[in-house]
């Protein structure tokens, strides 16, 4: 049994899980929100790891006691049946072992929040807008089968359609530790339409992803907050609405400006241009764990340098390239409609295979 070493680590896992359990019943604890949350977080991924940890426990004790029945035992039958159970055993631990090695990996805190996601055309004139339109399509399409919500707080439409810049925010399940990876410049290499001689052009679109801060993250003061209103504007400059519902939140300390035009309520943009004021403050500070950690890691370089060049999509080959960790593949046109899921798994294998050695799990 001695050379199955993860068990030495359950006992310890085992007695913290009983330790949070415990303090998030206590009042003093639900009475300070930021440490419950923290807790709360803390326990549901120490739930996990626990409930495989039994599993595995399981599969080593049916190992251990199926030996003492060959040592003991002279029945064929209840020999046979231990080989068996042995036998299976020995072929779920490798897998159960893994899965373990993945959970013990420390997680990014921020790994559980809503995303602040922005798109921004980069080089290419009209092209780059338009391309900034797509990945925001490919964005929206990937939320929505996730389940997630999607709401834009911002935009400016480019002349020839897509997008100079839009700004949406993501809710749902463990968001920001999946659109992470999409931080970056993203480059596109096809015939534009306004192009008459079907030369291949090559554009690039920046894309920010950034943990959504929660309101005990950042303590914002009303006397630090400039606000200004004015009236909501769509395609062309024409005035959506009479009213003064467009906010412009401006932050003296830092001098960041957040804008949100999307409601016809003043309230309402108030609401979301506030949220969106306490990420960027709150990012300020988190950008020195990214910049720190992106020299380690190559699926996180783009993150803390967001000059860097992450992926390109080649039109005419119909081509995808992750440029993080070499991974080129050719279904352009699914990924483009969404399904980016099989690049984010790689890049996540690759992050975690990084944090456990350097973890030495």
């Amino acid at each position: 049994m001695a050379e199955y070493t993860l068990l030495e680590k359950y006992e310890s896992v085992k007695h913290r899980f009983e330790e949070v359990q415990q303090q998030i019943t206590d009042p003093e604890v639900i009475s300070d929100m930021k440490r419950y949350v923290k807790l709360n977080q803390e326990y549901k991924s120490l739930e996990k790891l626990v409930a495989i940890f039994k599993d595995y426990k399981n599969l080593v004790d049916n190992i251990e006691s199926g030996k003492e029945i060959l040592d003991e035992e002279s029945d064929p039958e209840l020999r046979e049946m231990a080989r068996e159970e042995m036998e299976m055993a020995e072929e779920l631990i490798p897998q159960k072992e893994k899965e373990i090695k993945f959970l013990l990996v420390p997680a990014d805190p921020e790994d559980g929040k809503n995303a602040i996601l922005e798109i921004r055309a980069g080089t290419g004139g009209d092209e780059a807008s338009i391309f900034a339109g797509d990945l925001f399509r490919m964005y929206s399409k990937f939320c929505e089968k996730k389940g997630w919500r999607l709401e834009v707080t911002h935009l400016n439409e480019g002349t020839a359609g897509g997008y100079k810049e839009i700004v949406a925010k993501v809710s749902g399940e463990g968001v920001y530790g999946i659109l992470k990876y999409e931080s970056g410049v993203h480059r596109v290499q096809r015939v534009p339409q306004t192009e008459t001689q079907g030369r291949v052009h090559t554009s690039a679109a920046t894309v920010a992803v950034l943990p959504e801060a929660e309101e005990f993250d950042v303590e914002l003061k009303e006397s630090d907050i400039r606000k200004d209103t004015y009236c909501s504007s769509g395609p062309g400059g024409q005035s959506v609405n009479t009213t003064y519902s467009a906010i412009r939140l401006t932050h003296i300390p830092t001098g960041i400006v957040v804008t949100c035009q999307d409601e016809k309520s003043q309230l309402k943009n108030l609401a979301k241009a506030m949220s969106e004021l306490r990420t960027r403050i709150y990012n300020m500070e988190y950008q020195k764990y990214i910049d720190e950690i992106s020299s380690k890691r190559k699926t996180m370089v783009s993150t803390g340098d967001r000059s860097a060049k992450i992926r390109t999509y080649n039109w005419p080959q119909g081509r995808v390239t992750d440029h993080r960790i070499n991974l080129t593949l050719y279904n352009l046109q699914a990924i483009i409609n969404g399904e980016i899921d099989e690049i984010i798994e790689k890049l996540m294998i690759e992050e975690n295979a990084e944090k456990m050695k350097e973890a030495e799990i």
